[in-house]
């Protein structure tokens, strides 16, 4: 009896030390690791650490870092708080075809969503197709002929590509990009005839014809690309999007966790975050800890046997 006395008085002041560094946080500025700037990742780390630093009162400083390091940093960090991660789905999804020195969600404290954008797939003008349909059966007639521009394995459009070419039974010759801004000067150049990305980031480039939109990766019509139909009308059952969460190491206590997702949402459902994500053609969507565990739970069951199929190829 006394010693379940005595571990119910440590398991309370835990919980009221824990509570209490809750209370007081944060005391110090705070650093949001994020990829290098440029990239979407960067995008949305600028956008949130500009809304968390009034709130909580504390300096929120980007650090951008080469991708490949960036969820190891924070999966290492103290549990405090002070070191939080800004990253896209390929922080899930990469694990699946690379191996890595962490847990995607074992490792780290869920803190919300921050944004996703539904893929769309453009190509260059010179490809003769001007329907998903169409490129679907050049695709058949020509395998392997086709350049598709891709992102490192686990990225946004990297598995846009790889869902597509699993799902409408094409071959497509991957070509690997160290981002999204530099495909796109390749797809411009005619180097690759194909690509899947951000609404808003060929938005420019497909009103001046220089590049020419098939379809949107939603499953419905989107706000975001409203005049493109979902490449689901040519390939059934197509779905592809790009997110990106906020997260912190894994311990970080729970009050923290839930400071931050309270004031992320907060900014996230304000009118001026959605005049500054939608004209990037882009759409906030916070979220709980727990829904975007159940996202990245989602998404790995359904994306696992694709990613590793094409990593075997």
């Amino acid at each position: 009896m006394k010693t379940r006395f005595k571990l119910g008085l440590i398991a309370l002041s835990v919980t009221c030390a824990s509570a209490i560094q809750a209370q007081d946080y944060p005391l110090k500025p705070i650093r949001l690791i994020t990829s290098p700037i440029g990239g979407g990742n960067d995008f949305a780390a600028r956008l949130v650490a500009a809304a968390l630093t009034g709130p909580l009162g504390q300096q929120v400083v980007v650090d951008n870092r080469p991708t490949v390091l960036i969820a190891d940093i924070v999966a290492k960090a103290p549990p405090d708080g002070y070191t939080l991660l800004l990253t896209g789905s390929a922080h899930w999804i990469g694990p699946l075809v690379e191996k890595v020195n962490y847990d995607p969600i074992r490792d780290f404290a869920a803190v919300t969503l921050v944004d996703r954008a539904p893929s769309v797939l453009v190509t260059h003008p010179s490809l003769p197709v001007k329907g998903v349909k169409e490129l679907v059966a050049l695709a058949k007639a020509r395998p392997g002929e086709i350049n598709v521009a891709v992102g490192g394995p686990g990225s946004s459009n990297y598995v846009a590509a790889v869902l597509f070419a699993h799902m409408a039974n094409v071959n497509l010759m991957r070509i690997p990009y160290k981002g999204n801004a530099p495909a796109i000067v390749a797809l411009l150049a005619g180097e690759v005839q194909v690509m899947f990305s951000s609404a808003g980031a060929v938005a420019p480039h497909r009103h001046s014809g220089r590049l020419r939109a098939l379809g949107v990766g939603s499953s419905k019509p989107s706000p975001l690309a409203p005049d493109l139909p979902p490449i689901a009308s040519g390939v059934p059952g197509y779905e592809a999007e790009a997110l990106h969460a906020l997260y912190a190491p894994a311990k970080t206590p729970p009050a923290i966790v839930n400071r931050l997702n309270a004031e992320v949402g907060r900014y996230l459902r304000s009118q001026q975050a959605k005049d500054v994500f939608l004209k990037a053609g882009i759409d906030p969507v916070p979220s709980t800890p727990e829904e975007l565990v159940q996202i990245m739970n989602a998404e790995v069951a359904r994306l696992a046997p694709v990613m590793r199929a094409a990593a075997s190829k």
